[in-house]
């Protein structure tokens, strides 16, 4: 998991992008513990922007006990979620400009996505409990 990108994505998700440190430490152990899928997320978007440094690029701010995205930081996250764009295919005749892309089909649902939704709840459960007891 990168934990840069993981604090812009958290404080992102805040009304006016501020969260308290608590806030801030319980959503963290919530993502760190969700699986492999954020972790590989995180990895791709930061990958988008080597050189991140949230504090000394202005990304986020410290302010009375707790962080907040800056515009800065809003700008670079949505950069960062942009899908790549495609190359621009060769045209051999203007007639061949004219299809459209096809659909991208939609993903499968798993069978047993109820039991994986209930795992993961329990899962979150678990690391919040984590997080209140090394909290306290």
């Amino acid at each position: 998991m990168n934990f840069q990108v993981t604090v812009l994505k958290v404080l992102v998700s805040y009304p006016d992008g501020f969260a308290v440190m608590e806030d801030l430490k319980r959503d963290m152990a919530i993502l760190a513990t969700s699986g492999r899928d954020w972790a590989d997320r995180t990895r791709r978007l930061a990958a988008r922007v080597p050189d991140l440094d949230i504090f000394s690029q202005s990304l986020v701010e410290r302010i009375s006990g707790g962080w907040q995205i800056t515009s800065k930081g809003r700008a670079v996250l949505e950069f960062m979620e942009l899908r790549p764009a495609a190359p621009e295919p060769i045209q051999a005749s203007p007639a061949e400009a004219i299809v459209a892309p096809a659909p991208v089909p939609p993903l499968r649902q798993p069978a047993d996505r109820a039991k994986r939704r209930r795992e993961r709840r329990e899962r979150r459960r678990e690391a919040r409990e984590r997080a209140r007891a090394t909290a306290s």
